[in-house]
């Protein structure tokens, strides 16, 4: 399997006797990002692949943007069997579905969950609305192999070895999930689209931290959240339905997440934007979580934090093709 590495700074490392390996194949948000520019951090949009560490190929995918053409060649010319699972229905979450050749092949092999809509439409009708001509030329249908399309309600599933979780979170336009995903050993919570603004201003301003989000970080290995945006962009852009970054690490500090990747990144934030963002949250940083917070606290200031300090994350920026061990 081709290994990928971050680009220095970001904190992402491959993994050596891991329980679950994480692959970032897309972090941008809403559309991809082609150019000089952003060759670094990567273009394509939101898409994360998990294996189970005794297992050569990944089974579990998390969203389905364009950074689903990467996982074509982690599986080494072979069918993708498995699962996908998808937040939501926006473009930047579905739009590399018919462009996925380890599923749109013969003998592939696939589950597609989605949350549940509450206008009762089934899965496939509500994938179609988006992909079908005359927006496409085929629609799910059209897609080879045997793939099955289902609605998820909130709740907790088996799927591919690994017990998901999902709760519903707040963002504009059509029900949005994150999810927590375990083997057992090992935890990921995954909420890459997230607007909690929705639910009030918070303790310092970027959105409340609220159970959905507290329960799905609770004590988790990594935390992949929505950094779309910067604190000084909130008052102006959230109500776009996005977070910023500066939630995120306060997210992972109130929950006790031992990572946390800021993704879903912004599609004109170029990479030395990026490299700026790594910076401000990297332990010493303007933007580094400094100690815990009690519950019902504000988030403790930021500042200067040793690597390693009992109940604050590593925080980083995460790029397309970096590799994780939980």
């Amino acid at each position: 399997m081709r290994s990928w590495n971050c680009p220095g700074g970001t904190g992402a490392k491959t993994p050596a006797g891991a329980d679950v390996r994480v692959l970032f194949c897309g972090v941008r948000g809403s559309t991809p990002s082609p150019g000089p520019e952003f060759i670094r951090y990567g273009g394509h949009t939101s898409c994360v692949a998990i294996c189970h560490d005794d297992a050569a190929r990944p089974v579990l995918i998390l969203d389905a943007g364009t950074g689903l053409r990467r996982a074509t060649p982690l599986l080494d010319g072979r069918p993708f069997e498995g699962t996908i699972l998808l937040t939501h229905l926006h473009w930047d979450h579905v739009h590399g579905l018919p462009f996925f050749r380890a599923g749109d092949r013969d003998d592939a092999r696939v589950t597609l969950l989605l949350p549940a809509q509450e206008s009762g439409e089934s899965a496939a009708a509500a994938l179609a609305r988006g992909m079908s001509p005359p927006h496409f030329p085929i629609g799910p249908e059209g897609l080879r192999g045997d793939w099955t399309f289902g609605s998820l309600p909130p709740g907790q599933i088996k799927a591919e070895g690994f017990t998901v979780e999902a709760r519903e979170v707040p963002h504009k336009g059509g029900r949005t999930y994150g999810y927590r995903v375990s083997d057992g050993h090992s935890v990921l919570t995954y909420i890459p689209d997230h607007c909690p603004t929705v639910l009030g201003p918070g303790p310092e301003g970027l959105g409340e931290y609220h159970p959905a989000a507290l329960d799905l970080t609770a004590g988790t290995d990594l935390l992949i959240h929505d950094a779309f945006l910067l604190a000084g962009e909130v008052p102006a852009e959230a109500a776009f339905g996005h977070a910023a970054a500066d939630y995120a690490a306060g997210l992972g500090l109130r929950a006790g997440a031992r990572r946390v990747a800021l993704a879903h990144h912004k599609p004109d934030r170029t990479d030395d934007e990026l490299d700026e963002m790594a910076r401000r949250f990297a332990p010493g940083g303007p933007a580094a979580p400094s100690g815990p917070a009690a519950p019902g606290e504000p988030a403790a200031p930021r500042g200067p934090a040793a690597p390693g300090t009992a109940g604050v994350p590593e925080t980083f920026v995460a790029a397309e093709g970096g590799i994780l061990g939980l």
